[in-house]
């Protein structure tokens, strides 16, 4: 295993990564990947709308071809992981659910049980046909059938996809001389309520980091109590590096606080015995010289 940035690597954590830089070079090199006017960024990247609301009645279609609304899938149990593509995408979008998918494979939480996962296309001319395949080799990339139920694949039309992508800060822009669409990539960790809790604006995800940002979006209804200690009083989300690190004031405020209070303790338990001492009127015994 390798340790990286203090957090322990997999060699399926690393074969993903190796993977994922490579694809992001085949983006910079293939044409069509950056947009027709590479200084012109307007209306592409990020905008994070913290505790911002997701439109529950906007209205796409699943991987069935069944007519769904965003709050099907929002019930007020468990957090969602939101991520926008487009599934005929050639490059950063195979790398973001590619990243995304080994991730999830090295979580002991499964879709399904404890969260939910919404991707939807931004391309209003993809079919839930095309949807239902995508699904299919993404499940099976990440080895759990089971999750096939808590994985979801959306197509919508362009209203309902722009409603969606302006709600969430998610800037995008379809590129006429390519057909292909300019982006950033983020996984959006949402509220059981649809509200935005983080954005892991990656294409590699650190098993940690998701965790911590499903419990942290859960409002402490999933994850272990010890998750929840260490979410609380041990690690801080830093925006920065998009990943949660030790909280180093935080720590020392715990250490601080345990050892006063074995400090504390040992004086207690010296003056007890010094009491019961001078109540029995015994004396201890001098060494001997």
């Amino acid at each position: 295993m390798l340790r990286m940035n203090g957090f322990m690597r997999t060699p399926r954590f690393t074969a993903t990564v190796i993977g994922a830089a490579g694809v992001l070079l085949a983006v910079a090199a293939a044409p069509g990947q950056v947009p027709t006017d590479p200084t012109d960024t307007s209306g592409i990247g990020i905008v994070e709308k913290l505790n911002g609301q997701v439109p529950l009645e906007l209205r796409f279609t699943d991987d069935t071809g069944r007519s769904v609304t965003l709050g099907d899938y929002f019930r007020g149990e468990k957090p969602v992981l939101l991520t926008l593509v487009y599934y005929t995408c050639p490059g950063i979008c195979n790398a973001l659910l590619n990243g995304f998918a080994y991730t999830l494979a090295d979580m002991a939480w499964t879709a399904g049980d404890e969260f939910e996962i919404v991707t939807v296309s931004i391309d209003p001319t993809e079919s839930y046909l095309l949807a239902d395949g995508k699904k299919k080799s993404y499940i099976e990339l990440y080895g759990r059938e089971a999750a096939a139920d808590g994985w979801h694949f959306l197509v919508g039309d362009q209203e309902n996809i722009t409603a969606l992508a302006e709600a969430v800060g998610f800037g995008y822009r379809y590129e006429q001389g390519t057909g292909l669409y300019t982006h950033a990539a983020t996984l959006m960790v949402c509220t059981p309520d649809g509200r935005m809790s983080r954005y892991l604006n990656d294409v590699i995800f650190e098993p940690t980091t998701l965790q911590l940002a499903l419990t942290e979006a859960s409002q402490g209804t999933i994850g272990t109590p010890v998750a929840r200690f260490l979410l609380r009083w041990c690690y801080t989300y830093d925006p920065t590096t998009g990943a949660y690190v030790m909280a180093a004031r935080k720590v020392m405020t715990i250490v601080g606080g345990v050892t006063l209070i074995l400090t504390v303790a040992g004086l207690g338990l010296l003056w007890r015995r010094e009491l019961r001492t001078k109540r029995d009127g015994t004396v201890l015994p001098r060494p001997q010289t």
